[in-house]
């Protein structure tokens, strides 16, 4: 196992402007190559089919959540052990921020904020420190989990896109030289959320998407990838209950009758868009039919064949909300889409994912539920161990084990089945609020002070 201290990372002088950011670099990296096996590979591509995902999609983690956006790395198997045996390295970061990483072929890239700057870090495969870009000035987070750098970054493999609190939004290549830049707060005015921004953008295959879901003009739009330029920006504004219309989920890439499409949940509506023009395709609404104020979207959904999951209501407050939705149609939906819902089984902050079969929720204060996605029947539901913290992190699914991080630093392997066991975990001793993502050959897991890789 291999230790790092952030001042082993390579520092760049603090530029003017972020044009003039020049990132510097180490030998050439380490790159893993997956050594998956048949029958895992055949269980991906079955998981591409029932996700309703083209096979393509699922060639790297272009999204925080993997290659099916939802937390699932099928062809994935992990020891079931988080100790020191089974830590491959140990890398400090020097700044805060709780964005996930992603990961390309040669780096694993992260945000955080260091001396006042937005910082987008990357790290060689094997944890060696690669480059830095900085993107102006940091906005702090509100919140104790938060920061400024929430937002996860949006990568296809050579280009990396990442959005900050502060309005600065850019496009870098794949060595971390800036493409483009924007700054959002300046063109759109102030972003009006209780808490700090968390919504991630998202690759297309027609652009970088982003979402402002707010108090006020709330939109979606699409960057060309390589200038920056604005290829479509639509309004998305709908009247809800007090809060109700902060929203703090990302958005997630679907195929709808063999095209791609985006779906957007927030300001209590599950909204469907052409990637080419941002136009609605469908809308989805009356998810809060009795007007209760305070509920915003955090949670972001998942697709599970033809039934779109959607997390809501406060499970942090013993009020979950679970719907399913139907992905298919044109307009209003929302009284002949709506397949099923359930006040039994959710997550406030945690995203939910998928094992192949089901979908799982982790609710705020420990309780897994399995969900047959196209009926909302609970298969299974259990308790993880008790304590005052809560759930941030959304869990992971890698193979056949289910990861799980507390705020804490308490995390959780647990055996997958008709009924879960759980069998490992680990005490990080410092806040986890990112999600574990698995990268082909590595667990990584990202804590407030420390990017861990476990086989």
């Amino acid at each position: 196992m291999v230790t790092r201290n952030s001042v082993d990372f390579p520092q760049i002088d603090t530029c003017s402007t972020l044009h003039h950011s020049k990132p510097m670099h180490l030998a050439p990296p380490k790159v893993y190559h997956p050594m998956a096996s048949w029958a895992a590979s055949l269980r991906c591509l079955l998981a591409c089919l029932w996700l309703g995902l083209p096979a393509a999609l699922s060639a790297q983690s272009h999204h925080w959540r993997g290659p099916h956006q939802n937390g699932f790395f099928p062809d994935g198997s992990l020891s079931g052990q988080l100790d020191a045996s089974s830590m491959n390295w140990k890398v400090a970061l020097p700044g805060k921020g709780t964005s996930t990483p992603v990961v390309t072929k040669d780096w694993i890239v992260l945000t955080y904020a260091h001396e006042g700057k937005n910082t987008v870090a990357a790290y060689r495969r094997n944890g060696e420190p690669g480059w830095i870009a900085l993107c102006g000035a940091e906005a702090p987070g509100k919140h104790r989990n938060g920061s400024g750098s929430n937002a996860s970054i949006a990568t296809d493999g050579d280009h990396f896109f990442a959005y900050f609190k502060s309005g600065h939004w850019v496009g870098l290549d794949h060595q971390g030289h800036t493409l483009w830049k924007h700054h959002l707060v300046e063109q759109y005015g102030p972003v009006s959320l209780y808490w700090d921004h968390g919504t991630s953008p998202l690759i297309t295959s027609h652009g970088v998407v982003m979402a402002r879901m707010h108090e006020g003009e709330s939109w979606l739009a699409s960057y060309d990838k390589e200038t920056g330029a604005l290829q479509w920006k639509q309004s998305r504004n709908f009247s809800t209950p007090t809060e109700g219309d902060h929203g703090y989920s990302s958005p997630i890439i679907a195929q709808l009758e063999g095209r791609e499409v985006i779906l957007v949940w927030g300001a209590q509506h599950l909204t469907c868009h052409d990637i080419k023009t941002g136009k609605t395709v469908w809308s989805c609404g009356d998810f809060n039919p009795k007007k209760i104020a305070f509920w915003p979207a955090v949670a972001s959904p998942i697709q599970a064949g033809k039934t779109v999951v959607v997390p809501f209501g406060r499970a942090d407050k013993k009020q979950p909300r679970l719907h399913g939705i139907l992905l298919e149609g044109m307009g209003d939906v929302t009284k002949t889409h709506r397949r099923w819902h359930t006040s039994q089984h959710s997550s406030f902050v945690p995203s939910l994912t998928f094992d192949g079969a089901l979908a799982i929720c982790l609710s705020d204060r420990g309780t897994l539920a399995g969900i047959q996605p196209d009926t909302g029947q609970t298969v299974w539901a259990m308790d993880l161990p008790k304590h005052r913290s809560s759930y941030y992190a959304s869990p992971s699914v890698v193979g056949d084990k289910l990861i799980a991080a507390r705020e804490d630093g308490a995390v959780f392997v647990l055996q997958l089945g008709k009924k879960p066991q759980l069998i490992g975990g680990k005490e990080l001793g410092e806040r986890v609020i990112a999600s574990p993502v698995f990268d082909g050959t590595q667990l990584l897991i990202r804590s407030e002070k420390h990017l861990i890789s476990y086989r």
